[in-house]
């Protein structure tokens, strides 16, 4: 098979030199290796044979009966640079889960400045009173922070580290402000998004297992009344939520809180008391990725809707994606959806569109590095394991029933899968790691000084 290579393209070397003046025997060096061996073309030799395996590596992985419907309904583009190494259904339109939180975050880090915060501020008719009273409600202003959490909360969480805004620093702040008595409650305003909480067309499952939180500019914890170790239980209203809990951090300053909590759109004018900032967006966006948070996509994605169209909803937002994947030249045509996060079983798009949308934004290298690491962080912490992708492995993960996606880069590749009609989860998860090891020993081709002369 070498030597075939070798001829074919020493061939085709020889066909495309210009000819030269002729020469005597005498004026022609000896050669120190033979006209047709591999060394003289070893990039292009090892290169070829690198294809040639990861061919018939990844087509052996989704010829696979074990994946069912998947091996008809599935896609996967390989790319080295901008060099297409293989391809499988680019164009085929599929439900990419959570991989659509890469046209979310291509968006979002294009929109907004990567480095600035989103505010949650505290704010009351006047400035405390001799004796740290406040007269009136204490009006607590949603900024759309996603990752508003208490120590508690972050406690309970299995996956560590656990990227937050710690919602105790409220508190703290409000009590260095001089604030001792509050006579008219806390009151939650999330007027800045709307507040549909949930999608009609998303699984009620989604809401009973907490995949997402009921949705406002004003949420904590998640908005979860109850969490780890009981099963979880969401807030009817994360807005007064929100009120109740900064109540009882203020409780347990010694400041007293005088009524219950409540939610309202505050007065225009007033005081600031105190504020806290988010995270920077990039780091949103990393925590987005690296954990696939679905409330982060959604609520930034009615960022997107606020700050462009001036509608604070999901569907205004999914239109500020979709206008920017197009003016970046992506192919919309073959995307559909209807939120930022991916969990809504209608959405559709190509390998080859997630695959250009890894580097078609502003800030690829923040996109790239939010991703999880096989192996080490976020939704690979703990797989690929003894697969040789790990550690290497950088990439977005994507999973509903039926469905397995993955999309990044491994070294110099950058590539982008989806699997749908899995029969389970478990084939979905060794379809990935398959490929992953494939793309991790890519190229599996002799070196040069081991090729025959």
């Amino acid at each position: 098979m070498f030597l075939a290579l070798v001829t074919l393209v020493a061939g085709s070397l020889a066909v495309r030199q210009p000819a030269a003046p002729a020469a005597t025997t005498a004026d022609i060096p000896a050669p120190k290796a033979p006209l047709l061996s591999a060394r003289r073309v070893p990039a292009l030799i090892t290169q070829t044979v690198g294809d040639l395996r990861l061919d018939k590596q990844l087509d052996a992985a989704f010829a696979d009966p074990a994946l069912a419907g998947a091996r008809d309904r599935s896609c996967l583009v390989v790319h080295e640079g901008d060099r297409v190494v293989y391809e499988r259904n680019p164009g085929m339109e599929l439900l990419p889960a959570s991989n659509l939180k890469l046209l979310t975050a291509v968006t979002v880090l294009d929109t907004i400045d990567p480095n600035e915060r989103l505010r949650t501020e505290v704010r009351a008719a006047a400035a405390p009173a001799p004796g740290g009273v406040v007269n009136g409600p204490l009006w607590l202003v949603g900024g759309g922070d996603p990752l508003l959490e208490t120590a508690d909360y972050v406690a309970a969480d299995k996956y560590q580290p656990h990227p937050h805004t710690p919602f105790e620093q409220l508190a703290d702040k409000l009590v260095a402000a001089g604030v001792r008595r509050v006579t008219g409650g806390v009151v939650g305003d999330e007027s800045r998004y709307d507040t549909l909480r949930y999608l009609p067309t998303w699984k009620p499952t989604y809401v009973t297992d907490a995949e997402v939180a009921p949705l406002g500019a004003l949420v904590v914890n998640d908005g979860e009344v109850q969490f780890k170790p009981q099963r979880p239980a969401n807030a009817d209203n994360p807005a007064v939520h929100a009120a109740a809990v900064l109540t009882n951090l203020l409780a347990a300053r010694g400041v007293a809180v005088d009524g219950p909590p409540g939610a309202a759109t505050a007065p225009k004018g007033g005081a600031v008391v105190t504020s806290i900032d988010s995270l920077p967006v990039k780091d949103l966006v990393a925590e987005m990725l690296k954990e696939s948070d679905n409330t982060t996509a959604e609520l930034l994605t009615r960022e997107l809707g606020r700050r462009v169209v001036g509608q604070a909803t999901t569907a205004a937002g999914v239109s500020v994606i979709r206008n920017h994947m197009a003016s970046l030249h992506l192919a919309v045509n073959q995307l559909v959806s209807v939120d930022g996060s991916g969990l809504d079983r209608s959405d559709r798009a190509t390998c080859g569109l997630l695959l250009v949308a890894l580097t078609a934004g502003k800030h690829p290298a923040e996109l790239a590095a939010g991703l999880p690491v096989a192996g080490k962080d976020g939704t690979l912490f703990d797989r690929f394991k003894n697969n040789p992708a790990a550690g290497r492995l950088r990439a977005k993960t994507g999973s509903l029933t039926g469905v397995a996606a993955l999309s990044g880069f491994v070294d110099q590749l950058s590539f982008s899968m989806v699997a749908n009609e899995l029969p389970r989860d478990a084939v979905g998860r060794a379809l990935q790691e398959q490929v992953g090891a494939a793309l991790a020993r890519y190229p599996d081709a002799p070196k040069p000084d081991e090729l025959a002369p």
